[in-house]
């Protein structure tokens, strides 16, 4: 096998990587052939394994590195226990094991998600509905003023308890995908360290 058959399988196997920590590996391994240059090719190829565990080693690797990293945006946090339920499946264990671990974890993102995601549109739906409230306030302060003032007041109060509730929905958002980035991290972890522990033995 060559450098070329080697990218070629490598890049096969990370194309379920979101597009940043795909490039970034591809770059690695790159520049790992490109500073053992071409006289030690077959060395390299030795060095790092089959293009096969050595993508399984970076996925939990990355795995690894987003679990002590803060969630900086909702996309990247979906990203992150993106590369986790992919180190469970590359975790080194069989095959049948390894598809009911990623079939877990996937009905568990699964679950939270919508939970969350039911949580955020009910605090949406607070927000929203107190926008009429307030046109409406704003047109009976012709009929009744009191009336009017009363109900835009109301309508303020759930736009402002719908505004904290969404800020809220948000940051709970957030924590979730950082404790399942953390628990996605930790799995691989866990599963690299038994691995090696067989090797050595």
């Amino acid at each position: 096998m060559n450098r070329e058959e080697y990218m070629k399988r490598l890049e096969y196997r990370l194309r379920r990587l979101p597009k940043e920590d795909y490039d970034k590996a591809r770059s690695y391994f790159t520049e790992y052939f490109e500073e053992a240059g071409p006289e030690n090719e077959s060395q390299a190829i030795e060095d790092l394994g089959s293009p096969e565990m050595a993508a399984d080693q970076i996925i939990r690797d990355f795995a690894m590195e987003n679990a002590d990293k803060p969630v900086r945006d909702v996309k990247r946090g979906m990203s992150a226990v993106w590369v986790g339920i992919l180190a469970v499946f590359a975790a080194p264990v069989g095959v049948p094991l390894a598809l009911a671990l990623g079939i877990l974890a996937l009905s568990f993102v699964f679950v939270i998600l919508i939970l969350v995601f039911c949580i955020f549109i009910l605090t949406l739906s607070v927000a929203v509905s107190a926008i009429p409230c307030i046109i409406i306030g704003v047109w009976m302060l012709f009929t009744s003023f009191a009336d009017g003032i009363s109900t835009i007041g109301v309508g303020l109060l759930g736009l402002g308890i719908g505004y904290w509730l969404l800020i809220g929905s948000i940051a709970l958002g957030k924590g979730v995908l950082r404790l399942m980035t953390r628990l996605f991290g930790k799995a691989a972890e866990g599963r690299k360290y038994h691995h090696e522990r067989r090797n050595l033995q």
